[in-house]
């Protein structure tokens, strides 16, 4: 304190205790100090002058926030304020321990720490191995009943609204979570569904608290020998009656009240006539709520039939006279009368409410006996665990009656409470062996002697209320005259005579005396008692049977107003009687019930709960220091801080002292002995000796010591680390000096190098530079001389061919010019001729179109009408083949016609020739005759003629001309209107292209993330469906255990009184199966019953008779699931055989069509039936000669079979055609018939016919049939027309019907192409249908061969078998083609079949029972003839009986092995027991082949299934799960075992599928492993029998390798420095932790890596498949990893920087280790790893996003907790800042998750078992003759 810059702590007003530093040193004598406070203010503080006291010292900063505040090294009132407030306000934590104590302050705020996972994590701790809980108190107190053997309570105090109801409910749920119920009963539910029934009628609101228990209860819960839950009671104490007639401002009734009006419009409360709260006097009361002023209002104005009144007598079943008059009278009693007389009105208000309170409390104490016989249990109670929750220290402006009482039991139990702290604190002395000196604490015996003391306030208070005129004024007189003087406890105020003052170890209370009286006597009319117990409700007696009459404890009358004199006198036997049974005083009862609670506390081990309210005004997480403080001082919390502060608060172990302060240390001090070590280290340390004390185990410290160590230990690592710095900086500096200097030189050298070579170059470059002038100089001229000439040269080139070229030109352009006025002449008179060529035909085009289009349209006129329809339908298919025919006739008649117009052509050509020879002659003549002048005129005639028409056809040719050019501009318009139309929709088309792509691109996006959530969604799925299966799996394997044990029980229970032993058939486990779960429980059900006669007394059938009643219960469930089925079913088949009858209606039409194609089917499946029973007989003859070679008889079949197939091929065209003919005249028909009756199914099949296309082909060719055949000159015309030279096209084509032949053709064409092309496909198809069934029988031959070759090599008993199986399957096939054809054959065949399997099966059967009946004769006869050749041997007179007989080796020719074991049915139980029962995975498994077992049992069911055993193979499969079940039962513990039998499980399960025939399984086989597969029975369900069964030995596995490592997680992930020197021990309080720092026997880092290599060993060893190995250790690695976190999330002492860095380190290990482990298997690891790195990013401040991003699939509360839980364990380290954590907590605000704060360490990941197939060939397995299975013969 003398040093400056200390901190300590001053008063405040505001604050209570306010933090400051010392500016200036202090001197003894100083009288002032001067501080500064945290905000920067300078403050003289003054010193008491007459106590001189310093003010308190404030801890280091590395010991605010501890778990403990006993750990804290100053121990006083602002240390342990501050203490809580750090915690409270800035970790969140609500819990902090106080030594014994348990302070919990209420968040107002619902936390996620009370789950059942939280609950999980603080199961089987030690108290100071986690965070302070209230689950930890709970966890002690449940430890210590069991291993102390003695019962244990849990104090739970505290003002109202702090929490104490909360945390005893929270108490009874942890109790209720561990222990679990000793029967079926649920009785921890029963004491957990009380607490809302007591709160209803117990709790009410108050200004304090919502939901304030206005009552003290005492839970007892009782446990049996095995420390479950059986029972419960509870005890009530001081119930607050007068809220049920008086409440203050903004405080309520209790709660039932409110509930009951609130539930007034139910059907069940019409009856009670309730209304509103706020209409109601009390807003109270059952039967209260009637009762109000109007009844007293009434009574005195006399007014009849009161409504309240009267409904409040027809509720309590009393008489409306009888209520009325005793309400407003009482009755008094002489020696000699009685009388009646009428009291006041106040007097009858106060009548009134105290029968209200009397019956309310009544009702309170039968609804608390009612709850305690429900909590009863009938077994003995072993132990219990009390939960007292009672009402803490209060104090109002105004304290009455009950608050004195209340204020009473808490004197009691500070008592207590002091004295439970002062003797722990003797025996931690006296166990350490440490001198005991008597410790000053407080006793508040004075008090409560002056409270319950003879002549005590209790007893003048009872003595007051026997008074026949007591008053509360007498009485506090009296109180003054008895205590004023003679007690210091007890004083009066000055300004009152009616009050009273006590001096209680929390503070001051003044008592104001009125009422106190009342409330003591808590007096009720004894007559309104009778009339109550006179009523008809039940209920109501039953609550008054046992009342005691409410008398005057004097038993005088009261003398006040009028009376009335009866004249009946009283019994004296009676009236002394009662005389005697006086009441009891409410301050008596209270007295008993607490001091019986008293003794109740003292003989159990007390655990204390405080519970702290940090404000009046109920805001989450909001400190208030003044109200706080004041709980502190009246809870107790700081006078045990004070008692321990008083001896030696601070303690450590050696072992701790020395890790923390070994920095301390010289090397020499170091000793093997580390406490030796500890001694004189401490002793040159610490000078004063008497500020500490050497223990046996730990050392003591005063106050203030342990922050003077760690005041050295911070200077020692401070000054450590300026002496680094100082040398690293140093090092540094002369570093940087040594790296500058030669950096310097290095330039300086490079600077000079640079200048020399510079120079060097200059002088270079100036001689270079005078060479190269004197060259450029003498260059520049000679290239100036020579530029000259050459241009001369040039320019006289360039002229000469300028001249030559001009020439040329002028040449070369007459001569083109020519020729281009040639070319464009001629071609402008050939581009006339064509144009005007190309306008008449386009004119003649438009005419005939226009002419075409007008005929079509009369022909679609006529075509729509439906007479005309008829017409040409009629006779359209016969006259379509006719027009075929005629086609055809036509074609040849075209090409006689074609071969007559070449000839005419031949001759047409000669005949020219001749003319032209002609006219040659004849303009010989002409020019002759030119002569003549007879021919002038007429020449000029025509010449006249000729001009004329020339003329005439110029006019032609001009308006042609400008039609043709008119035309022409309309064209180029309409197509740049076009172009343009066509550039926009270009346009559009790219936007539209443009904008579907990007669409599409998005929609593609959209897709894919939709398909990956989607399948990350399936995913999640199938992982829950495995994990709920497998739960399920889980749990009926529990059951099935638990029915095992039952069974076993009741087996051994009925068993018991019978003596001698009975043995069981041998062979009955061989016979079970765990699918007669039925059966064998009728048969224990039988042996029950049978024995239950025997033992009825001992015996508690119970459960076995709920067990039976289930299980029928299941079988007429069974039942009616099946009848339900079988109803279904049957209307399945009326639905189906409705619907049938309705589509044979419907297929009316096609009967004839179908009848056709079924009698072509069945033909066709005759014809193919006989060739395939030819094709049989044919492999039956030539099965030996191999396959089916060229020239053997079943390749000739197969031939002819195509041949005839192809030869039918054409006849089944025709036949289509037939058909399809038929179809249409048979639709025809059925049209005209439905156009008559129904139109509907008409326009359907026209719609059929116009999908067809039929129509309208058929339509066509008849028109241009009909055409063709009414004018057939007209067609011989138009093609001789056609076929002539010189065609004239406008005589041809005048009526347009040229284009109506030429559609014609196209239509006929386009119809023949059509049929053309069906009956290709008909006929492709056919071929590929021949061709397949070709190849099926190609392949039938070839199985039928190898089939037979397999028959043969067969026994000739399992050949009969193998040949049916053969045939079942072919007719199997047979039956599915049928099946798809026809039906109705397809079911008669199938009956028929099914028929024929029956016969064949009991044929064979009756052939089993014969060959069996023979085999057994025939080993019979053999036995017999074995016996006579003995017998002859015996007597042979060949042989003498000197002569040995020596035995003769035959050797036996080796067969191969076919990979099957046999084995005879008598021996199962053998080869189980050898195989499964007895084998033990360390002897003789270590040596074997990895799944030997299961390849065994494999190849014994491969031989059962061989020779078509189903019972064999049954029985063996059953025994063998049922065996493996058992052993895993026994030694489930064993992790070898249990691996050993998961490797063979899933080794005989990937046999079953690797063998089962399935292609799926098959892909990785070998020829002959596809040889050894399964030929006669279908596993498929026992392999989901195997596989469930492989699931269950799995999660067996994970709990047995859960069970090995959960000791070692904690220890050796958190606890063990796996880094040494890195962290320290901080200083911890009374609630020590367990520790492995330097332990012996301790778990290791190196013991979980050794562990888990050695299950990786154990399982490679095994043979165990490697992705169960992986699903394995990451299952391995989330226990480590969710244990790890639980662990770090509820230890404010493992959240640091240094532990981080451990952990960080032993992750990296563990990883490394030889486990072949894959990314995704480490990914199970990270719950372990983000929070060093948050807490890291916490330190050196890394952005939020970054860390919320970084740490996105952790919650957010688990990413807050961290950083609150950051605690710094040296001095030199920071925290985290409030400002990060709240802005962590503000990101992380939006996000939607459970608030879960714990990972679920139950939690098994589901399992899959991926097919493995084995290369192993079954035929190479050795079987070890260790094995013990010699029984078993290789086939």
């Amino acid at each position: 304190m003398s040093a400056s810059y200390a901190r300590v702590w001053i008063p405040d007003v505001e604050e209570v205790w306010k933090s400051a530093e010392l500016t200036k040193d202090y001197r003894q004598g100083d009288g002032v100090l001067q501080l500064q406070l945290e905000d920067g203010k300078e403050l003289e503080y003054k010193l008491d002058p007459k106590t001189n006291n310093l003010p308190h010292l404030r801890n280091p900063d590395i010991l605010v926030g501890e778990n403990d505040l006993t750990a804290l090294s100053y121990l006083h009132e602002p240390a342990v304020l501050h203490n809580l407030k750090v915690r409270f306000i800035d970790s969140k934590l609500i819990y902090t321990y106080c030594g014994i104590v348990l302070v919990a302050i209420n968040p107002y705020e619902t936390l996620p720490i009370y789950g059942t996972d939280i609950i999980n994590a603080y199961s089987g701790q030690n108290m100071g191995d986690m965070d302070p809980h209230i689950f930890a108190v709970a966890e002690e107190a449940y430890k210590q009943m069991a291993r102390d053997e003695r019962n244990q309570s849990i104090i739970v105090s505290g003002e109202s609204g702090a929490g104490k109801t909360v945390s005893a409910k929270y108490a009874m749920r942890y109790f209720a979570t561990v222990s679990g119920s000793a029967s079926e009963a649920n009785v921890e539910e029963k004491v957990l569904a009380s607490n809302p029934i007591m709160e209803s009628i117990g709790n009410a609101k108050t200004t304090r608290n919502d939901n304030s228990s206005r009552f003290g209860k005492y839970i007892e819960i009782g446990f049996d020998k095995k420390y479950r839950i059986i029972g419960a009671n509870m005890r009530t104490y001081l119930l607050e009656k007068s809220r049920v007639v008086f409440q203050a401002d903004e405080e309520r009734n209790y709660h039932i009240f409110y509930q009951l009006c609130a539930s007034a419009h139910l059907p069940e409360f019409k009856a009670l006539k309730l209304g509103e709260p706020n209409t109601q006097s009390y807003v109270s009361r059952i039967w209260l709520l009637h009762c109000s002023n109007d009844v007293i209002l009434f009574l005195f104005s006399l007014q009849p039939n009161n409504g309240h009144l009267s409904v409040f007598c027809e509720l309590m079943g009393v008489t409306y006279q009888d209520m009325s008059h005793w309400l407003c009278h009482k009755k008094l009693k002489t020696a000699t009368e009685t009388y009646i007389k009428p009291i006041p009105k106040l007097q009858a208000i106060n009548a009134r409410d105290a029968l209200a309170k009397h019956i309310y409390a009544k009702l309170f104490n039968w609804i608390v006996d009612h709850v305690n016989k429900a909590l009863h249990s009938t077994v003995k109670q072993h132990s219990f665990i009390g939960v007292l929750d009672i009402y803490g220290f209060e104090t109002f402006e105004i304290n009455s009656f009950e608050q004195f009482c209340i204020n009473y039991a808490n004197e009691k139990l500070q008592q207590q409470f002091n004295m439970h702290v002062f003797k722990l604190e003797q025996e931690e002395y006296m166990k350490e062996q440490i001198p005991w000196t008597l410790i000053d604490f407080y006793d508040n015996q004075p008090c409560i002697n002056l409270i319950e003391a003879k002549m005590g306030i209790l007893d003048l208070l009872d003595e007051e209320c026997k008074m026949p005129k007591g008053s509360d004024d007498s009485w506090a007189q009296k109180l003054y005259n008895t205590h004023l003087k003679t007690c210091a406890l007890f004083e009066k105020p000055r300004m009152s005579n009616k009050a009273f003052i006590i001096q209680h170890f929390a503070d001051k209370v003044e008592y104001q005396c009125d009422g106190f009286l009342e409330k003591n006597k808590d007096t009720v009319n004894e007559e309104q008692i009778h009339v109550l117990k006179a009523s008809k409700f039940d209920l109501l007696v039953e609550l008054f049977q046992d009342e005691e009459k409410a008398t005057s404890p004097t038993g005088a009358a009261l003398a006040i107003g009028g009376r009335t004199r009866l004249s009946v006198k009283p019994d004296k036997n009676k009236a002394g009687q009662a005389s005697k049974e006086h009441k009891k005083t409410v301050g008596l009862q209270f007295r008993n019930s607490l001091q019986l609670l008293m003794e109740t506390l003292n003989a159990t081990t007390p655990h204390y709960v405080r519970c702290i309210k940090p404000n009046d005004y109920k805001y989450a997480f909001t400190f208030d220091p003044k109200r706080a403080v004041q709980q502190l001082r009246a809870c107790g919390v700081l006078e045990t801080i004070r008692i321990s502060a008083a001896g030696f608060p601070s303690r450590w172990t050696y072992q701790e002292f020395f890790s923390r302060y070994r920095v301390l240390m010289k090397q020499k001090d170091v000793l093997t002995d580390k406490k030796m070590t500890c001694k004189n280290v401490l002793e040159k340390l610490v000078q004063d000796p008497d500020k500490y004390q050497f223990g046996k185990t730990k050392i003591f410290f005063r106050a203030g010591q342990v922050a003077y160590l760690e005041k050295l230990r911070a200077d020692k690592l401070r000054a450590a680390c300026i002496r680094i710095q100082k040398t690293i900086r140093c090092w540094l500096a002369r570093k940087k000096y040594l790296r500058m200097k030669h950096a310097a030189t290095t330039i300086q050298r490079y600077v000079r190098g640079y200048q020399a070579r510079c120079l060097a170059k200059f002088l270079r470059r100036t001689r270079a530079a005078i060479i190269i002038q004197k060259y450029q100089r003498m260059y520049v001229q000679r290239t100036c001389y020579k530029r000259k000439q050459a241009a001369a040269l040039v320019m006289q080139c360039i002229l000469r061919a300028y001249m030559a070229r001009q020439l040329y030109k002028a040449l070369l352009r007459e001569h083109k010019a020519i020729i281009i006025q040639k070319m464009v002449r001629g071609w402008l008179a050939r581009q006339w001729f064509k144009r005007t060529l190309e306008a008449i035909v386009y004119l003649q085009c438009c005419v005939r179109r226009m002419r075409a289009k007008r005929e079509l349209k009369k022909l679609k006129i006529e075509a729509r009408s439906v007479e005309h329809f008829k017409k040409l339908n009629i006779g359209m298919e016969n006259k379509i083949m006719q027009l075929q025919r005629r086609i055809d006739d036509q074609n040849k008649e075209n090409r006689v016609v074609s071969e007559r117009l070449n000839s005419l052509e031949v001759s047409h050509a000669a005949e020219s020739e001749r003319l032209r020879v002609e006219l040659t002659r004849l303009r010989g003549a002409e020019e002759d005759a030119k002569n003549n002048a007879n021919k002038v005129t007429s020449l000029l005639e025509e010449l006249e003629r000729l001009r004329k028409d020339l003329q005439n056809t110029r006019k032609e040719k001009k308006a042609i001309e400008d039609w043709a050019q008119t035309y022409q501009d309309e064209m180029e318009k309409m197509i740049s209107e076009l172009k343009e139309q066509n550039h926009l929709l270009k346009n559009e088309k790219n936007d539209l292209n443009r904008l579907i792509q990007e669409q599409s691109q998005q929609w593609t996006e959209k897709m894919q993330r939709a398909l990956k959530e989607e399948t990350q969604q399936l995913e999640n799925d199938l992982n829950e469906e495995r994990s709920r299966y497998q739960n399920l799996l889980t749990e009926h394997l529990r059951l099935e255990e638990k029915y095992d044990d039952l069974k076993e029980e009741i087996t051994l229970a009925v068993n018991v009184p019978k003596p001698g032993h009975r043995r069981t058939d041998s062979t009955h486990s061989s016979n079970e199966s765990e699918y007669t779960y039925n059966s064998e429980f009728a048969e224990s059900e039988e042996g029950t019953r049978g024995g239950e006669d025997a033992s009825k007394a001992i015996l508690d059938m119970s459960l076995f008779l709920k067990l039976q009643k289930r299980v029928s219960e299941l079988e007429q469930e069974k039942q009616s699931l099946q009848n339900e089925l079988d109803r279904r079913e049957e209307q399945f088949q009326r639905a189906r055989a409705r619907d049938d009858e309705e589509h044979k209606k419907a297929r009316s039409a096609e009967l004839e069509y179908e009848s056709l194609k079924r009698q072509e089917l069945e033909s066709e499946n005759k014809k193919l039936k006989h060739d395939l029973n030819e094709m049989r007989q044919s492999l039956r003859g030539s099965a030996e000669a191999g396959s089916a070679a060229p020239g053997s008889p079943a390749y000739t079949v197969l031939l002819d079979q195509l041949n005839a197939s192809n030869e039918e091929l054409e006849v089944r065209k025709e036949e289509v055609l037939i058909l399809r003919s038929q179809l249409v005249s048979q639709k025809e028909a059925m049209q005209h018939k439905a156009t008559m009756t129904e139109p509907l199914p008409y326009i359907e099949d026209v719609q059929k016919l116009t999908d067809a296309k039929e129509i309208s082909q058929a339509y066509m060719g008849l028109k241009e049939t009909n055409r063709f055949t009414r004018r057939p000159t007209e067609v011989n015309e138009l093609v001789s027309r056609l076929r002539s030279p010189f065609p004239d096209y406008h005589k041809l084509n005048e009526d347009g019907e040229l284009w109506l032949v030429y559609e014609g053709l196209k239509e006929t064409n386009r119809l023949l192409e059509s049929q053309l092309q069906a009956q290709r496909r008909s006929h492709e198809n056919e071929v590929e249908v021949l061709r397949g069934e070709l190849q099926s029988v190609k392949e039938e031959n070839n199985r039928q061969q190898q089939l037979l070759a397999q028959n043969l090599q067969l026994p000739p008993e399992a050949r009969i078998e193998a040949s049916l199986q053969h045939e079942i399957t072919r007719l199997t096939n047979e039956n599915l083609e049928l099946h798809s054809d026809d039906p109705k054959e397809y079911k008669a065949y199938r009956i028929s079949m099914l028929r024929r399997m029956v016969d064949l099966m009991e044929q064979l059967e009756k052939q089993d029972k014969t060959v069996r009946k023979l085999k057994k004769q025939l080993k019979v006869f053999a036995k017999k003839i074995n016996d006579l050749e003995g017998g002859q041997m015996d007597v042979s007179p060949g042989q003498t009986a000197d002569e040995p007989v020596h035995p003769v080796n035959i050797p036996r020719r080796e067969k191969d092995f076919q990979g099957m074991l046999e084995y005879k049915k008598e021996d199962e139980l053998k080869l189980v027991k050898n195989l499964i029962l007895e084998l033990k995975p360390r002897g003789v498994a270590v040596n074997l082949i990895p799944g030997l077992p299961a390849y065994i049992l494999f190849m014994c069911l491969r031989h059962a299934d061989y020779i078509n055993d189903d019972q064999k193979v049954r029985s063996l499969l059953t025994s063998a799960i049922n065996s493996i079940k058992k052993i895993l039962k026994k030694r489930g513990d064993d992790f070898e075992t249990v691996s050993f039998w998961l490797s063979n499980t899933c080794r005989f399960l990937h046999c079953l599928k690797q063998y089962s025939g399935d292609e799926q399984f098959m892909k990785h086989n070998t020829p002959k492993q596809n040889d050894h597969c399964l030929s006669n029975f279908d596993l498929a369900e026992y392999r989901q029998v195997l596989s469930d069964l492989a699931i269950q030995i799995y999660q067996q596995l994970i709990k047995c390798m859960e069970n090995i490592l959960q000791p070692m997680i904690v220890s050796g992930m958190l606890e063990h420095e796996t880094i040494q020197g890195v962290s320290g021990v901080k200083p911890t309080g009374l609630r020590k932790r367990t520790s492995s720092i330097a332990d012996e026997g301790t778990y290791t880092l190196d013991s979980i890596i050794r562990q888990l290599n050695s299950f990786h060993s154990i399982m490679c060893q095994h043979g165990t498949d490697p992705e169960l190995i992986k699903q394995v250790v990451k299952q391995q690695f989330y226990v480590i990893g969710a244990v790890t976190l639980n662990n770090l999330l509820l230890r404010k002492d493992m959240c640091s920087w240094s532990k981080g860095m451990q952990i960080r380190y032993s992750v990296t290990l563990e990883t490394r280790a030889d486990l072949r482990i894959t990314a995704r298997v480490c990914g199970a690891l990270k719950p372990v790893l983000w929070p060093p790195e948050l807490i890291v990013a916490g330190l050196v401040f890394i952005p939020a996003e970054v860390i919320i991003a970084k740490n996105h699939f952790f919650f957010s509360v688990q990413i807050v907790k961290v950083l609150n839980l950051y605690t710094p364990v040296n001095a030199f380290e920071e925290r985290v800042s409030v400002l990060f954590i709240r802005t962590i907590q503000t990101r992380l605000r939006d996000r939607k998750e459970s608030p879960q704060l714990l990972m679920d360490t139950k939690l098994i990941y589901p399992v899959t078992f991926p097919f493995n197939p084995s290369s192993l060939a079954l035929e190479t397995i050795q079987i070890p003759g260790s094995l013990n299975v010699g029984f078993l013969t290789r086939v």
